[in-house]
């Protein structure tokens, strides 16, 4: 069996449709999430219980404290050995998650772009996420149009990759090599899930409320204790930062709860604008209330008839 992709935005049901999806298959989940390296990311991140790990084994999950940096070359390196060892033991290796750039960079190949300049960073740093986007804008207004506003680590990346090179930061990731494209359907099948926007939007309240409910309050407090706040990558992770301002005392419970829904949301919707232009996905529509055990069999479905076009 070849690699299968299973992505999509925050809380369509990725996590739920892979445990089906990898009894039949017989395969081993590698997670495809920046945050759920973490450890004691657990509650925010919606990482699978231990009762899911037992039941179906899963790779790339609280592999670093909460205080170190974690990039997209380190996510590929441990993806590809998890995958080759997977598939090295007759089993078929699940790719799950919702960070496009760690999915392109493990389908694709990472793009060659300038190694960190450690002055430039230091400068750029030390302004706000307005400053840098207006600065974005001013010099490189077509990466503006697509990075995330709010994600300082990615407006620094991208200032820095134009002031070394000149060139804008989407020059060097158009330059993924179009054969891996082209030859990609031979070597793993990649699977989108969606759902109608009202139905996706409800989940995400009903699982922010749930989270809650569920000590994640307490978590981030732990986390702040052990260093949550000096990692901007960490940070960056939906719900830590406004909990980090409500524990710090900046903002009310109530304002920091609905911050999270909006930014849930946005999350949702800058997914899906990334999966939209990442090509060689098939898009799974998921009903109202369809249980994962029949979106995973519908994925199963078009698996097998694939494999058998092939084979013919």
């Amino acid at each position: 069996m070849q690699s299968i992709f299973v992505v999509g935005p925050t809380a369509v049901g990725k996590s739920a449709v892979a445990l089906e999806l990898a009894r039949l298959v017989n395969a081993e989940i590698v997670s495809a999430d920046s945050m759920q390296v973490y450890r004691g990311m657990d509650i925010g991140t919606a990482k699978p219980t231990d009762a899911e790990r037992a039941a179906v084994p899963h790779h790339l999950l609280d592999i670093c404290e909460v205080k170190e940096l974690f990039d997209v070359k380190q996510f590929v390196d441990r993806a590809s050995s998890a995958i080759s060892d997977i598939s090295s033991r007759g089993k078929t290796p699940l790719v799950v998650g919702g960070t496009g750039l760690y999915v392109r960079a493990l389908r694709r190949g990472l793009f060659e772009g300038p190694s960190r300049n450690p002055k430039l960073r230091e400068r750029l740093e030390k302004m706000s996420v307005p400053e840098l986007y207006d600065e974005l804008q001013r010099v490189d207004p077509l990466t503006t149009q697509t990075i995330d506003r709010h994600n300082p680590r990615r407006l620094v990346r991208a200032l820095e990759v134009f002031y070394e090179t000149g060139k804008p930061i989407a020059e060097f990731q158009g330059e993924w090599k179009t054969e891996n494209i082209k030859q990609e359907r031979g070597h793993c099948f990649g699977f989108c899930l969606n759902r109608e926007r009202y139905d996706l939007y409800e989940r995400i309240e009903q699982r922010v409320d749930a989270q809650i409910a569920a000590g994640w309050v307490d978590e981030v407090r732990r986390l702040m204790a052990r260093g949550l706040e000096e990692n901007k990558t960490a940070m960056q992770a939906a719900g830590y930062r406004e909990f980090v301002a409500h524990l710090s005392g900046e903002l009310a419970l109530s304002g920091a709860i609905a911050q999270i829904k909006t930014r849930t949301r946005q999350l949702a919707r800058r997914q899906l604008t990334w999966f939209r232009r990442e090509p060689q996905l098939d898009w799974i529509e998921i009903r109202r209330d369809e249980p994962s055990g029949d979106t995973a069999r519908r994925i199963h479905a078009i698996i097998k008839e694939r494999e058998k076009d092939t084979a013919i």
